[in-house]
């Protein structure tokens, strides 16, 4: 496994260098053939040409006809360019393997294949199917990997992330906060301050009013918040009123329901000045991964083999 982790690692495979990420694909695909895997490389062509290829496998353990399906996922592609392994190269040391892409998440892509090699030693015969797809886009964000993973989702009866979560002992997530992002852009008229105020209309003062109500949209105690994180505009002068200003709001939500509703306040904004125009982009990037009743019957299932091997 550490060999394996190793020779990965050393194959640099950034977002935006689909050549470089499917250098990772083509020594996975080996790995998944040499196990009896049915395997398929593909690579992105037209519009999303330049993300990296999405590698899908799938493997039966048994000899018995099976019923239904198992996904686990995982990206190879990393946020490191080329040369980054240069100054941060691979190594091993008191057990810890560090490494551009060794954590997040091509560890994980080896935990796969040896899983499979472990229920085959214990003699372990799966009813369901077994289905890996790796992605080439993930910290870019998925804009091909996502429609892949989902209709790959919706015949599984259970979906594993192999991206490993906080802290060492190897704790399970079992919820995560939906992200989104909106763009808020104010068109107002310029004029001049000390002259003509009157026939002006303050972009930034529209701007400061919407961020004021967006503010109020937020319900902390159920983990919807929203941040203006981002903001810029302003006339061309320090005499002149602005005519422009925008801001970038940071969305975070723990419930589908809130991300939904969030989506619809930002779209009704409507401007306090009447005479401003009001511009909404964006929405809700990644929704959220509720912590369901099967989400929860699930993590007891992992708990209860997790104990057989000696796993707290």
């Amino acid at each position: 496994m550490v060999a394996l982790l190793r020779k990965l690692v050393e194959i640099e495979s950034p977002s935006h260098n689909p050549a470089a990420v499917m250098k990772v694909a083509r020594v996975l695909e080996k790995e998944w053939k040499r196990r009896g895997a049915k395997v398929r490389v593909m690579p992105q062509r037209g519009v999303h040409k330049q993300a990296g290829p999405i590698l899908r496998a799938e493997i039966t353990l048994g000899k018995g006809k099976t019923k239904g399906q198992i996904l686990s996922i995982g990206h190879m592609d990393t946020v490191y360019p080329i040369g980054h392994l240069k100054n941060h190269p691979y190594k091993l040391k008191a057990g810890r393997a560090c490494g551009p892409g060794a954590y997040d998440m091509k560890a994980g892509l080896v935990q796969a294949l040896f899983a499979v090699d472990a229920l085959r030693a214990a003699s372990c015969e799966v009813s369901k199917k077994l289905v890996f797809v790796f992605t080439g886009d993930e910290e870019i964000g998925s804009a091909t990997g996502r429609p892949v993973i989902e209709r790959e989702a919706r015949k599984s009866d259970a979906v594993f992330v192999l991206e490993p979560s906080l802290g060492p002992r190897g704790a399970l997530k079992t919820a995560r906060k939906g992200v989104g992002w909106f763009e808020v852009i104010v068109h107002g008229h310029a004029a001049h301050s000390g002259i003509e105020p009157e026939k002006g209309v303050n972009a930034v003062h529209e701007l400061a009013r919407q961020i004021a109500r967006i503010e109020s949209f937020a319900r902390p105690a159920r983990g919807l918040t929203l941040n203006a994180n981002f903001i810029e505009g302003g006339g061309s002068a320090t005499n002149v009123v602005a005519a422009e200003a925008r801001a970038i709001v940071d969305v975070r939500a723990t419930k589908l329901s809130d991300g939904k509703l969030i989506e619809r306040r930002m779209r009704s904004l409507k401007p306090k000045d009447t005479r401003a125009k009001l511009e909404i982009l964006g929405g809700m990037n990644r929704p959220p991964f509720e912590r369901t009743a099967r989400v929860a019957q699930l993590f007891r299932h992992a708990q209860a083999l997790g104990k057989e091997m000696g796993f707290k």
